[in-house]
């Protein structure tokens, strides 16, 4: 694996459960991505995913293994460590998780503001413009119960990468979107993966997007089966 990997993942296993209701759902997990690289993860229902995505973003603690992101092990990591790190990720889940008391704009904002040396002024354009970036722009002022299923996606999309996160781990973001949307919001986040060297992890069912990924991993019964290069 290259030493500059912005994700470097090794043996690593994780179980839930205790005692004899202990079950293993990863397998000896050993994968990287590189800066700037759009990594797609395929694989059933139950495969262990969303276990692996939520691992690499520090919500959940690495149990076995090494898990290495932005060059920090994440295993026996401080939780203070562990909240920098995570100011630097940008999560986007099929649950759309927006606060219904606020604004898109507002939503998106807050997402700004866990960066304490960005002015709110500045703040308040970023947002405006990363909306307008995801087709929200007439949209701003809008609450998530006058927004429809896709757009509350397309906020949630705009809050993930409205500070350049150096890493975007996406989970299901196009399950809400039809076929155009869908393609307008992987374009955005590929080229963010390109002009700003983020690293993107999108796992999907979706089989129209799989053509902007630079690599395809898929996931099966907890272990990473095969590693394919995306379709032309």
């Amino acid at each position: 694996m290259a030493s500059d990997s912005i994700i470097k993942i090794q043996n690593v296993n994780h179980y839930y459960g205790s005692g004899r209701l202990r079950k293993q759902v990863l397998f000896d997990v050993t994968a990287s991505i590189e800066p700037g690289e759009v990594v797609i993860m395929t694989g059933p229902s139950g495969s262990g995913k969303t276990t692996l995505l939520t691992l690499i973003g520090a919500l959940r603690s690495t149990q076995e293994g090494s898990m290495q992101v932005l060059g920090e092990e994440l295993r026996d990591a401080p939780e203070s460590k562990l909240v920098e790190l995570r100011r630097n990720i940008g999560y986007i889940f099929q649950a759309h998780n927006l606060l219904n008391s606020l604004t898109a704009r507002q939503n998106v904002q807050m997402s700004i503001e866990l960066h304490t040396d960005i002015p709110k002024v500045k703040a308040y354009s970023m947002a405006e413009s990363m909306l307008a970036a995801v087709g929200l722009g007439e949209w701003i002022n809008q609450y998530p119960h006058e927004l429809s299923g896709g757009q509350k996606q397309r906020v949630a999309i705009a809050r993930a990468l409205v500070c350049n996160p150096k890493i975007v781990l996406a989970d299901e973001p196009t399950a809400a979107l039809d076929k155009k949307s869908g393609r307008d919001v992987v374009e955005i986040m590929q080229n963010l993966a390109k002009q700003q060297g983020a690293a993107i992890l999108l796992v999907t069912h979706d089989n129209r997007i799989l053509d902007i990924a630079d690599r395809i991993i898929n996931m099966e019964d907890g272990q990473l089966s095969s590693i394919s290069v995306a379709p032309v």
